[in-house]
């Protein structure tokens, strides 16, 4: 994949659980479609126009669902000519909440470097954002050997404080939102993490400082940019007669229809329907000051919702509870919650006519990581009373245009909302701030040249080799590079002929930038690897190993999850062994022997036994893959688990097809291996189960034994020519 002429900077960023396409994105649809899908869009676009920049890849998942727009079921999405979105498929095709793509992380990374294998380079920097894409982003950069970047955007251990505080049950919060698993997650991603950026040092010292692994990454202070071309002034008003004036017009007419008053200045609050957006809190404030309802109405809209009865549960909740204050504060004439599709919403232009109308933005978030609402309001010249908690306050400090308050005491809202609208000269003097150091301190311009300041090390080439940094072992730059796999059984295929062992290892060694090498064996990783280094062969790329039920890359510290994870569904061990207990013909095999996915026992020939077995194991429907080899070794796997099945699992991973594989073995457990489109090779020292096979298609029996039967089975098929 890589060549001389690989430009420098490939940037990857993986986003996955909104809805992310590149125009008309729909902020706000749900709880999982917020400021982070406007965040890495406009990240993704505003890298990929810097000069050292040669493409930005925006990852998010696939989403085939009637109920959303086909636009997100498209593969790949041009942003601009040096920045895609790509979709990956992951756990089906339906839209599901963040919350359950946990079990399907391990897919969405296996199709993502298949995906990879076909591009003409790989990327540079992996960069996750929130604990799902942390956790993708974590393990393409192990495999690829790449720096690894975080953005949290938010994290689950204050997430739980916070629930917890509210009143909620442990339980209760870990069936919603799988939050221990989430923090698990988010420990491991910062005990590997090469760069963390924040919007906020709040973040790194209140937020991050709750986990063990917070002082092991490099912190970044480095707030998002604004697109100031989309968030400009309000009074640099659209031309009369345009698209954009129409619009805007329309807008203002939609809203006046709710008001006994139109004329009155607007309080406007805009979020996604979520409890911690706190909008209830607002809404109270507004009903309970006669003064406030006087002098403005209210403006609420909660995300492009179309039917309150088709929302998420939780979403129509928060929904649900706004409404009802205001009903019962009777404001009706005073208050709008306007929604699709009597109400286009262009998020930049409601600011603009809120300020026209010399209104109040307010953000009554009880947690706000960031705030990203109020650089837009204050870009527009909108003041804003935004929460006294997390990014608000260094944004309130950079850019004097609004006040801090207490979102939990509904009259500190409506006495600072009422400060400003009610002294115009300081109503004047916030929207100036805004609208100046906005520009001042939060453009995209300064926010992509301080990300790639810290990354400016990486380019020079003058940080440490240390194996956080530089990778030691890019399994995936070889396995996407090479062109064809040689895969192997260790006992008595590769081993029994040492002066032939040498000579294979040694074609393979001239060939090692094209072909890939690998065992696949009965033996544990820790044997298999003890056993190669006596017989002096060097790490293999790749192991399967304990009869298929593990895949490892260049040694034991590299274990491939996907694979575990894929095996594992209803692998029951204990139903197994219980299942068996009576069966007094089966001795169980060294305890050293077993593993996760594997049960193991010495089974001496018998025409009857492995038929009863098998009728057992139906009987108490038990679904297990059975491996009986050497007329004395039986293994038990889980059934998606075989030596054969590895081998077609790293053909679908490393978009290699299997007609690039030559595989040799001498046992019934390599027996599914060699079936099928790969090239076979049964040496001459064959066990006699290997039989089955003789005549079968792409399966060769060769003459010679151990390594030498390999070696004739290689230029028999003229396999290293073709």
């Amino acid at each position: 994949m890589d060549s001389p002429s690989q430009p420098k900077l490939y940037i990857l960023l993986i986003s996955l659980h909104g809805l992310i396409r590149s125009r008309d994105v729909e902020l706000g649809r749900d709880a999982d479609t917020g400021g982070q899908v406007k965040y890495v869009l406009e990240m993704a676009e505003h890298l990929s126009r810097r000069p050292e920049v040669a493409r930005v890849d925006l990852f998010t998942r696939l989403i085939k669902d009637k109920r959303f727009s086909l636009d997100y079921s498209v593969p790949v999405e041009p942003i601009n000519d040096k920045a895609r979105i790509v979709r990956i498929s992951c756990g089906g095709r339906r839209y599901i909440r963040k919350e359950l793509l946990w079990n399907h992380m391990d897919e969405y990374i296996d199709r993502s470097l298949r995906f990879l294998k076909n591009e003409p380079y790989t990327p540079y920097l992996i960069h996750g954002h929130y604990a799902d894409g942390g956790y993708v982003a974590k393990w393409l950069a192990d495999y690829l050997g790449a720096p690894f970047a975080f953005t949290g955007h938010s994290l689950g251990r204050p997430k739980q404080e916070k629930l917890l505080q509210d009143g909620l049950k442990e339980e209760e919060i870990e069936k919603k939102f799988s939050i221990s698993h989430r923090i698990a997650v988010e420990e491991e991603i910062l005990g590997h993490a090469d760069f963390v950026f924040t919007s906020t040092q709040q973040e790194v010292d209140r937020q991050y400082g709750l986990y063990k692994h917070s002082d092991v990454p490099n912190f970044t202070v480095n707030p998002p940019g604004l697109d100031l071309d989309k968030f400009y002034p309000y009074d640099a008003t659209p031309e009369a007669g345009t698209a954009a004036d129409a619009a805007d017009a329309s807008m203002e007419e939609t809203l006046n229809g709710y008001f006994t008053d139109p004329e009155k200045p607007i309080v406007l609050a805009l979020s996604r329907p979520d409890k911690r957006k706190n909008i209830p809190a607002l809404v109270t404030a507004f009903g309970q000051s006669r003064e406030l309802q006087e002098a403005a109405n209210l403006v609420v809209v909660m995300g492009a919702r179309e039917d309150f009865r088709r929302m998420d549960e939780n979403d129509s909740a928060v929904l649900a509870d706004a409404l009802l204050v205001m009903d019962h504060y009777g404001l009706y004439g005073k208050a709008a919650f306007p929604k699709k599709p009597d109400f286009k919403i262009d998020v930049p232009a409601l600011y603009r006519l809120a300020a026209r109308k010399r209104g109040v933005f307010v953000n009554p978030a009880l947690t706000e990581p960031f705030g990203l609402t109020l650089l837009e309001s204050g870009a527009c010249g909108l003041p804003v009373v935004a929460t006294n908690d997390g990014g608000p306050v260094d944004i309130i400090k950079n850019c004097d245009n609004g006040i801090l308050v207490n979102v939990q005491d509904p009259g500190s809202i409506a006495r600072a909302i009422l400060n400003i609208l009610s002294d115009r000269e300081l109503w004047n003097r916030y929207s100036a701030n805004g609208i100046r150091n906005v520009r001042s301190h939060y453009s995209w311009e300064s926010s992509t040249r301080r990300y790639l300041d810290t990354l400016s090390p990486l380019r020079e080439g003058d940080l440490k080799r240390s194996a956080a940094i530089m990778k030691t072992s890019p399994v995936a730059r070889k396995l996407l590079r090479v062109g064809k796999m040689v895969i192997c059984d260790i006992d008595n295929t590769l081993t029994g002929d040492a002066e032939s062992l040498n000579r294979l290892l040694d074609l393979l060694a001239e060939r090692r930038e094209e072909v890939a090498f690998g065992v696949a064996t009965g033996r544990t990783i820790g044997s298999a690897l003890q056993y190669l280094a006596e017989h002096n062969c060097p790490v293999p790329d790749i192991l399967v190993t304990s009869v298929g039920s593990e895949i490892y890359y260049s040694g034991e510290a590299f274990k491939d999850r996907g694979w575990s994870h894929h095996i594992g569904r209803n692998w029951d061990r204990e139903a197994i062994r219980r299942t068996l207990a009576g069966f007094d013909f089966l001795e169980p095999q060294e305890p050293e022997t077993e593993r996760q996915f594997k049960i193991s026992y010495f089974l001496e020939p018998d025409d009857g036994h492995l038929g009863l077995i098998q009728d057992t194991l139906t009987g108490h429907k038990i679904r297990c893959n059975m491996i009986y080899s050497h007329q004395k070794f039986l293994d038990f796997l889980p059934q998606r688990a075989s030596k054969g099945k590895a081998l077609r699992y790293l053909s679908f991973k490393w978009n290699l097809p299997l007609e690039r594989f030559l595989v040799a073995g001498d046992s019934g457990n390599d027996e599914e291996m060699l079936r099928g489109e790969p090239y076979g090779i049964v040496v001459g020292n064959y066990s006699s189960e290997m039989e089955v096979l003789r005549g079968k298609w792409r399966v060769y029996f060769a003459r010679q034994n151990h390594a030498a039967g390999v070696l004739e089975g290689i230029r028999h098929y003229r396999f290293l020519e073709i």
